[in-house]
């Protein structure tokens, strides 16, 4: 009898597709999720006696082999031992089969090679196929990235849109960012970046075999989507200047950030901070299959020293000494939270895991920082991988403010143990609404169960730790961990006060502020006043000192005085950042030698309005309305709208604004051709040299064709 060959594969991406939630995924590879069968069907050269048998070959990476689970083979009749592959005959009509395929759940991720072969008696040689590439499974109940609601799988998987918070603490606004994880090339991307990680220059076959754990595979990302040792995607720049690449409030998106990459031969792209870094982390993952969200915790802590505290060294006007000054508290900072099991520490630490690609602190050799488990930051596990003490910083860090004196060294003016991890926020499920998640990371503030926390977490690091290192202070003098019990809490002066904004700070506009002091005590008092002002980049960095200036007060007894503060546009307009935020601090020093720092962040408001002009169908024309206003005192030229969204437009359209005097306000209209139904975001930036960017963003509903 003949032997007997495949000569053609039908396979079935629609249907497939449907079944793995992967129809989104361009271009006519077949894409489906492990631990789920999908269907071929096969055309063969005769039909399949009853006593011949179909061999199946899967590989993935280079020198696949079945001891690194890499490759296996397998046969219609029964599942290979071991392998976790199978195959089902479903139906043969002549000389047409159809099978179903199902991969193990916890099978290596990444594109596969298959090949098949019909027996009898007689071996004949393999035939190619072609390629399909597997992904995590958030559906299947018994791969680690499962995830049970079906909401939050259509939100942290498949939504290719969404919201990253900004700002300050009081005053929080949402950026739209365009994951895009569906777009053209980005999967053949996230594959790339995996095939470019260090492990896998080093030894490719063990790197690929690694890929079927969550934990590896996220922690890869993580380094890979900075650049600092790896070649990686993104260059971070926190300077303020990004002569030679894009600012990174000029991205709207993580698709042109990837694909710039991956055109340019894996050269870095610049440059990126921390929301970026988030932004493109959370394309990559999702795209893989990892459910994935983008968290924002105001006033975030960097401490550089392991010591749960970040230490703030102040002049007499409080303005951050930065030659002194290791820690950092910046007013916001994004990081990633990406849900699966640790199988590596147990069932109490599965769900949310933080990640973060902003590269500040190295991870066993490389800038990356998790996964490590939300539920042992909250419970103050820090002795868990992966970095936790760092993440745990980041949240509940003590914040103490230090007065320098060039003769008599440091003086303590304030502790704060409530002020550090303010309005951890993500977007909700279902709609662009902020919901806090502060509570997932730590227990109320300054409620007993917290302070219990952090000093668990005290004790965890001062314990001996694997290599037999104790963790310590490198600050000569320092207060090592638990600075409460050696240094008792810090004293209250017997004044109070706060900076009130008088009327909205609005960008273009005069600041108009009010110091309010209050004297806690039944003697009057006097106060020196040393104000001061700068702009400063979200980092808290200054940039450009705005103001200095000292007053004297007199306070009587139990009397409030409000101190009236102003900064002229004139006096800010040349020296502000992008980030449009300016630090308040007034040092308020009393006769009785009590000193009080009081600081106030400001960020410039802006806004701009979108319509749009009638029902937006798959394929049909609709009208889009952008309302511009110059929020300056002098007259706006040479600007220009920008304008990206996934499923309603190819690319980024650039748009000519007219000319505007001061507070002079414009309709400008374009068209958007949808292409994919459901909900969409439009992002509409208006771009000008005469003022940072100003952002906004709309989620339109989009029909299909009738």
């Amino acid at each position: 009898m003949a032997g007997i060959k495949v000569t053609e594969v039908d396979w079935q991406r629609p249907r497939n597709g449907a079944v793995h939630h992967t129809q989104e995924y361009p271009g006519p590879e077949l894409v489906v999720r492990r631990g789920q069968r999908f269907r071929l069907t096969l055309q063969l050269s005769r039909a399949l006696e009853a006593e011949e048998t179909l061999f199946f070959t899967v590989e993935t990476g280079p020198q696949a082999s079945e001891a690194l689970r890499t490759k296996a083979v397998f046969q219609t009749s029964e599942p290979e031992v071991g392998s976790g592959w199978a195959v089902v005959e479903e139906a043969q009509t002549g000389n047409t089969l159809t099978v179903s395929l199902a991969s193990p759940p916890d099978a290596v991720i990444g594109r596969y090679r298959l090949s098949a072969r019909a027996s009898s008696r007689r071996k004949h040689s393999d035939r190619k196929l072609g390629a399909f590439v597997l992904l995590f499974n958030p559906w299947c109940p018994e791969d680690d990235v499962f995830l049970a609601s079906e909401e939050e799988r259509q939100e942290y998987v498949l939504s290719d849109s969404g919201v990253i918070f900004r700002g300050v603490e009081k005053h929080i606004r949402a950026q739209g960012w365009n994951y895009g994880q569906f777009e053209d090339d980005i999967l053949n991307i996230c594959l790339a970046i995996l095939d470019r990680n260090p492990s896998y220059q080093d030894n490719p076959a063990t790197d690929v075999s690694h890929r079927h754990d969550p934990i590896y595979v996220s922690r890869v990302i993580s380094a890979m989507v900075n650049s600092n040792d790896d070649k990686g995607v993104l260059q971070g720049q926190w300077q303020g200047k990004y002569g030679g690449g894009t600012s990174p409030l000029h991205w709207r998106g993580s698709v042109a950030i990837l694909q710039k990459w991956f055109k340019g031969r894996y050269k870095s792209v610049k440059y990126g901070q921390c929301w970026v870094f988030a932004g493109v982390l959370c394309t990559v993952l999702r795209c893989l299959g990892i459910a994935t969200r983008v968290v924002s915790n105001f006033n975030s802590a960097h401490n550089t020293d392991r010591n749960l505290s970040v230490d703030k060294y102040v002049d007499s006007f409080g303005r951050t000494l930065e030659e002194m000054t290791e820690d950092s508290m910046w007013n916001f900072h994004v990081w990633n939270e990406s849900w699966f099991a640790r199988q590596d520490l147990g069932p109490s630490y599965n769900g949310w895991q933080v990640l973060d690609a902003t590269p500040q602190e190295e991870s066993q050799g490389a800038f990356r920082c998790g996964p490590a488990s939300v539920a042992a930051i909250r419970e103050g596990d820090v002795h868990l991988a992966h970095d936790g003490p760092f993440v745990f910083a980041e949240v509940n860090a003590d914040y103490v403010t230090w007065l320098w004196h060039e003769a008599e060294g440091r003086e303590r003016v304030y502790s704060d143990t409530k002020k550090v991890g303010r309005c951890i926020s993500t977007k909700a499920v279902g709609s662009d609404s902020r919901v806090d998640i502060t509570d997932l990371y730590k227990y109320p503030e300054g409620s007993r169960k917290e302070r219990q926390v952090y000093r668990k977490a005290v004790r965890r690091l001062l314990s001996v730790d694997a290599c037999g290192r104790r963790a310590r202070s490198r600050r000569a003098g320092g207060r090592a961990l638990g600075r409460d019990e050696l240094l008792g809490p810090a004293a209250k002066p017997g004044i109070a006060g706060k900076f009130k904004v008088l009327e909205p700070p609005v960008l273009g506009h005069d600041l108009k502020l009010a110091l309010c002091l209050a004297n806690l005590t039944s003697r009057a008092q006097r106060v020196r006043v040393n104000l001061s002002g700068a702009t400063i980049l979200y980092t808290r960095k200054p940039v450009a000192e705005i103001l200095r200036e000292s007053r004297a007060v007199r306070l009587g007894p139990e009397e409030e005085k409000k101190i009236p503060v102003t900064i002229s546009y004139s006096q800010y307009k040349e020296e502000l950042t992008e980030d449009k935020k300016i630090l308040l601090a007034a040092m308020c020093l009393v006769t009785k030698g009590e000193k009080l720092l009081v600081e106030k962040d400001i960020t410039l408001e802006d806004y701009i309005t979108i319509k749009v002009l009638g029902l937006a169908v798959v394929g049909v024309a609709v009208a889009v309305e952008v309302m511009v206003v110059n929020p300056l005192l002098e007259r706006m030229e040479d600007s220009v709208l920008m304008v990206e969204g996934s499923g309603l437009l190819r690319g980024q359209l650039s748009i000519k604004v007219p000319d505007l005097e001061p507070q002079e306000r414009a309709s400008v209209q374009f068209d958007i051709t949808p292409s994919k139904s459901g909900p969409r975001q439009l992002q509409v930036d208006l771009v000008s040299s005469h003022f940072p960017d100003i952002k906004g963003f709309v989620i339109i509903q989009v029909a299909t064709a009738k």
